[in-house]
């Protein structure tokens, strides 16, 4: 029996995303093993199918898979986000292209809206969907369909696992739902937690099959309201909509791991200032300013051995601001309050709080901005986007940057630096004539 819904969600995933940005650049790649790696080069984040197949797990530290990773030849990476921001950008470009309801949830992960119809036509839409995505981006997608967003995911993950299905599968009948949700485990259904998925299981609840015919009442009590929508949304009730407009922001965090154990007040003012103007540049390219200034410094925590510290200073402006000098300025004067002699520190942030509108008007008068500063904000902006960021940098955020964090394994910024750009090498016959 087919369900009696008007519309139906399609949810649309990257496979292994960050592992095949790697690969459009690199053709010698095809059918080698590929593992990207976090920050510091610490875990590994991403995997190709072959890397998969040898074992290599998710999240695992990197020096515990080295032995493997050398013996089987492993294409290793350290995180490229430019380049992974890039290419998701022309994937969700390609989609908003051909559909006119378009989610975008993730960097690697997009919900579409279509029309109800026969699960034929939906399948049909979504290999076309599919083929366009590799045509003009090179990234491979799974897609699944279903009547909510969870059985979408569901399906989609159904795609991921099954070659059968080209990676495009739907769930347009009741007849085969039960089946499909007793073999989706309770802890890999969207919504549900580490946590709750722990406590489901030790009252007996393993699969989403028994999750969805648990009772409304028992629901709520156990999982709250959140929880009773995910099980409407497994017997095929829509409870969670379209989200087309990207809600508000309501924090900006830009923070690292450092690269060696800081000690200095220099390399870690370095570091601040240089995170300040990161959160200065997310500020004005979300239209944004912040009334208030958040930085924290700390120790490594694991490394027992060592003296232990951790600090934090909030500074609240006196009128919103996105000015890098601004906010450079506080965050700054903040550390030098909180910085103390005599530790190794690992980490240091600044966070934006209390984000309001570039366009809010607050009556000022010793701190309004002027327009000075917008347009030299805007025109260090456009020159970073056009030649590569930090083309133009405050001098406080340094120069050699020796605390930034490591990355000895990093692809070239193919799409985003002019000078990094891939060349293109061409050999011809020797019985080719140019005249």
């Amino acid at each position: 029996m087919p369900f009696t819904v008007s519309e139906m969600f399609g949810l649309i995933d990257c496979n292994n995303f960050y592992a095949s940005c790697e690969r459009l650049f690199r053709p010698d790649l095809a059918n080698r093993p590929v593992v990207v790696l976090s920050n510091n080069d610490g875990c590994i984040i991403a995997r190709s199918n072959e890397a998969k197949a040898l074992g290599i797990g998710m999240g695992t530290p990197y020096f515990k898979q080295e032995s493997l990773i050398r013996k089987h030849d492993v294409a290793v990476f350290s995180s490229n986000y430019p380049l992974y921001g890039d290419i998701s950008q022309r994937v969700m470009d390609v989609l908003m292209r051909l559909e006119p309801d378009v989610e975008v949830y993730s960097i690697d992960e997009a919900f579409i809206r279509l029309p109800a119809g026969k699960p034929c036509d939906l399948e049909t839409r979504g290999l076309f969907l599919k083929a366009n995505v590799q045509k003009h981006t090179g990234i491979p997608v799974s897609i699944g369909l279903g009547p909510t967003k969870t059985l979408a995911k569901i399906a989609n993950r159904f795609a991921k696992k099954n070659p059968a299905t080209a990676g495009v599968f739907s769930i347009s009948d009741r007849q085969s739902l039960d089946s499909l949700l007793a073999a989706v485990d309770i802890a890999d259904i969207w919504g549900i937690g580490r946590r709750h998925a722990a406590r489901l299981k030790n009252q007996g609840i393993h699969t989403a099959l028994q999750l969805k015919n648990c009772g409304d009442s028992w629901l709520r009590k156990q999982l709250t309201v959140t929880g009773l929508r995910t099980a409407m949304e497994l017997r095929g009730i829509p409870c969670i909509s379209l989200e087309k407009s990207v809600p508000a922001r309501k924090s900006i965090c830009t923070s690292r791991s450092f690269g060696q154990p800081v000690h200095t007040l220099g390399d870690l003012q370095e570091a601040v200032a240089s995170y300040a103007t990161q959160a200065a540049y997310k500020l004005r390219s979300g239209h944004l300013r912040t009334t208030v200034v958040d930085v924290f410094i700390r120790t490594n925590s694991f490394k027992k051995d060592e003296p232990q510290y951790c600090n934090r200073r909030t500074f609240t402006l006196p009128a919103p601001s996105s000015h890098t000098a601004t906010l450079i300025k506080v965050a700054l004067a903040s550390l030098k309050a909180i910085y103390r002699t005599g530790y190794r520190y690992q980490k240091a942030g600044v966070l934006l709080n209390g984000l309001v509108p570039e366009n809010y008007e607050q009556l000022q008068l010793f701190h309004a901005p002027g327009p000075r500063h917008t347009l030299l904000m805007k025109a260090v902006d456009e020159i970073n986007k056009r030649w590569g960021r930090d083309t133009i940098q405050p001098a406080a955020a340094g120069i050699a940057k020796e605390w930034r964090f490591r990355q000895m394994k990093k692809s070239p910024a193919y799409t985003t630096r002019w000078s990094e750009l891939p060349i293109a090498k061409a050999s011809f016959p020797e019985s080719f004539s140019m005249a």
